[in-house]
């Protein structure tokens, strides 16, 4: 089928293949349509359908409260039946060089838990993929409606394998499945890769990371190739990793060795948010690494103030710990816009 796409900065035009969801078809032709998350959930990627006709793949999305005006709907999770014409806001032109997504298979091994709620775990894929560190994949798993979207832990190039944490969710049916017996070997969907929260080497930046919980999975990447790449050699490396306690932590002996190659320019401080004190023990552990109370976007204000000039800005975690943050970074830090990359899923 062939989809038109209006907006207010021209005009598109991409074939999607039958059962293909639409903002899958746009991106892999190099197509940028709005997404955040892309996976049912912010209601970002939504537009209105002019001419045509199209079925959602997963209505009990929780993205389609967002789907108020008539004839819109979210891409993300829609398939065309036939020729479609479609408006959206504005479409962003694809960054110079980022590898296309494409759909794909893999299968699941070496799942270890890293907390008592937070598992790691690999995907082999049936074939290699480029990305940029700090981008992430949608994982579709057996039996269970929509996917999901998990940022890589690992950065190579091609990647035969894509690694991820996931942490248990109260009636989360995907972390859930990956939680449970049997998951070993398991073939799941693989769409691969998006984002927009990414690292290149020869930016003239310094970097200030700040993750909550799972959201160091893509910060792990970006550390992977910053390190490799010698970025720290010049400039500044300020990591911010919020978790609630001691038992709550994890990747940080990695954390560990990453500060190790370059122990005069990368910096990572803890934040525990839900204790008075750091614990001996755990500072004890990791002398190298840096503990601080409170929350991490609080902490990482008072360590950084008047210290964001040249600065390139990541964040990632849950939807509250995000929007603190942002408003952190362009209320106080004033980092324009275009310096800060986050991608906001849950």
């Amino acid at each position: 089928m062939k989809v038109d796409v209006r907006a207010r900065n021209g005009s598109w035009t991409f074939e999607c293949a039958a059962g293909e969801k639409i903002l899958h078809a746009a991106l892999r032709n190099g197509v940028e349509l709005p997404y955040e998350c892309a996976t049912g959930t912010c209601g970002t990627c939504k537009a209105t359908l002019v001419r045509g006709r199209h079925e959602s793949d997963w209505l009990q999305a929780p993205g389609h409260k967002y789907v108020k005006a008539e004839g819109e709907f979210l891409t993300c999770q829609s398939h065309a039946e036939e020729d479609c014409l479609l408006e959206v806001s504005a479409i962003k032109a694809a960054e110079a060089g980022t590898p296309a997504p494409r759909a794909l298979g893999g299968v699941v091994r070496g799942r270890r838990w890293l907390t008592h709620d937070v598992a790691a775990f690999d995907v082999h894929l049936d074939e290699p993929i480029e990305f940029e560190a700090g981008q992430f994949a949608l994982l579709t798993v057996p039996g269970v409606a929509g996917a999901r979207a998990y940022s890589m832990t690992n950065f190579d190039r091609p990647a035969g394998c894509l690694s991820f944490v996931v942490k248990q969710k109260p009636h989360g049916a995907v972390s859930a499945w990956l939680a449970g017996d049997g998951v070993e070997g398991s073939r799941l969907g693989v769409f691969a890769p998006l984002g927009h929260a990414t690292f290149r080497p020869g930016l003239d930046r310094h970097l200030v990371m700040i993750a909550g919980g799972s959201g160091i999975a893509g910060m792990m990447s970006i550390l992977a190739r910053a390190t490799r790449d010698a970025h720290f050699s010049d400039w500044d490396g300020h990591v911010f990793f919020g978790v609630r306690g001691e038992r709550d932590c994890f990747f940080l002996d990695e954390l560990d060795a990453l500060r190790a190659r370059y122990p005069a320019r990368l910096a990572v401080t803890v934040a525990l948010s839900d204790v008075d004190d750091v614990p001996a023990s755990l500072a004890a552990r990791h002398p190298d690494l840096a503990f601080a109370t409170g929350f991490v976007h609080a902490v990482a204000g008072l360590r950084l103030k008047d210290r964001f000039a040249g600065v390139r800005a990541y964040v990632a975690g849950p939807p509250p710990m995000v929007d603190a943050s942002l408003r952190l970074l362009l209320r106080e830090a004033r980092l324009r816009p275009d310096d800060i990359r986050y991608d906001k899923f849950s």
